[in-house]
């Protein structure tokens, strides 16, 4: 008998006909003997109906209380999957966060997870019954209501499963495992039966939209074996897991992910002293803004152009910062673009492989796309290109690493 935490996302239980559907899946594998612990999202599309009714009150409305109304999204979900599952014979109890005790800390809208209370769960699993989870929120020490932040059902799944010990944590979504790169930008696109935690956290961060990356950093620090699958279609999906071996002998890439919510700043003529990058950035960090990529050039005449990037809805604040900072040091001017993407190359062989970004960027340069800006690390090459090259520049590389799936016989 296993211990299995399943995640369904918003369109997983998009309707009360899926939600049917999930409970004879869920059922299925009570059958089988498993001990099953049941996550859920709001029903799809809940969440922003949430927030646009909130807007109609307030363009920005308070915190803690957005946090009380976008939370009763999941509980309705909940309670919906219980009563399916118990009509189906199988004893289901349903809890909210509050209810299992989900400890996080007290960041209204992006909360963490602290700690979980995990007796009540185990009481009801002794005891034969499917337990179902609301996902995306918790409580507070104060006992307020709080939630984890777009995504945030990923990590609820996964951290229960760690919380657990459970054998398996199985995220359902609307794609039958990881892709090399999206299927709708490449129909070649493979879907990989195995990637590491590490793969997959920089697939995640890179834009790469099938899991939410605290989840992946949850799953990796408690090595919690983590499979997405198909919600309404069987297959063995993709296992994300510690093992590099068998992926060392896969190809170098194991997959290319892009974002094209990147926008890119440049600070002109900044004089060149020491603590100029703090005095760009700090504010820009003070402002709540999280900066990606970064370029520094040094000119001639002991000045320095500073380039970085952020995501686009932070584009037009970053800019107010920026400028507001190149008044206070004299810097020449300010320049922004939104028109950008960036395309990244991830894989672990490329620890035992020399040469892979040159290999990159020669694809690139096959196809005349000027690369802005470049960063790399261990397992992964990233590049800022403009964006209406994206998909182009995508394919390209998907071929160039070998990653197109092999043409079928007949076609």
């Amino acid at each position: 008998m296993a211990l299995i935490v399943q995640k369904f996302g918003g369109t997983s239980v998009g309707t009360v006909e899926r939600i049917e559907q999930v409970a004879e899946k869920v059922k299925k594998f009570r059958e089988g003997g498993d001990d099953i612990v049941v996550v859920v999202s709001a029903m799809s599309g809940e969440t922003n109906r949430l927030i646009d009714l909130a807007k109609q009150i307030s363009e920005q409305p308070v915190p803690r209380e957005l946090d009380v109304m976008v939370s009763t999204g999941e509980q309705v979900t909940i309670a919906l999957l219980a009563m399916a599952l118990i009509k189906r014979g199988v004893p289901a109890v349903s809890y909210t966060g509050n209810q299992v005790r989900i400890l996080t800390d007290s960041a209204h809208n992006k909360a963490r997870i602290l700690q979980i209370d995990d007796q009540k769960i185990r009481a009801d699993l002794k005891a034969g019954r499917v337990v179902v989870v609301a996902g995306f929120q918790g409580v507070d020490e104060h006992g307020n209501i709080t939630t984890l932040g777009r995504g945030g059902s990923d990590t609820t799944g996964v951290a229960l499963a760690a919380a657990l010990k459970a054998d398996e944590c199985q995220i359902y979504t609307d794609v039958d495992g990881v892709y090399t790169t999206d299927p709708r930008v490449v129909p070649q696109a493979q879907r990989l039966d195995k990637i590491t935690f590490e793969e997959m956290l920089e697939m995640a961060s890179l834009g790469s939209k099938v899991l939410q990356i605290r989840s992946v950093e949850f799953a990796g620090k408690y090595n919690v074996p983590l499979r997405v699958l198909h919600s309404f279609q069987e297959g063995p999906g993709t296992l994300i897991t510690l093992d590099e071996e068998e992926s060392m002998e896969q190809p170098i890439i194991s997959g290319i992910a892009f974002n094209r919510d990147e926008a890119k700043l440049t600070i002109r003529g900044v004089p060149d002293i020491p603590g100029v990058a703090f005095k760009i950035l700090g504010p820009i960090s003070a402002a709540n803004i999280e900066v990606d990529m970064i370029v520094q050039n040094v000119a001639h005449d002991n000045t320095t152009d500073f380039t970085f990037t952020v995501h686009r809805n932070d584009y037009q604040n970053a800019q107010r910062v920026l400028e507001q900072t190149a008044s206070e040091l004299g810097a020449r001017e300010v320049i922004g673009d939104t028109k950008i993407a960036k395309v990244s190359i991830v894989g672990v062989g490329m620890r035992s492989h020399a040469g892979v970004a040159s290999r990159m960027f020669e694809a690139l340069a096959k196809e005349t796309i000027n690369i802005q800006m470049i960063s790399t690390s261990e397992i992964k090459v990233s590049v800022v290109i403009e964006e209406k090259y994206l998909e182009l520049a995508v394919r390209a590389l998907h071929t160039a690493f070998e990653l197109d799936a092999p043409t079928r016989q007949g076609e």
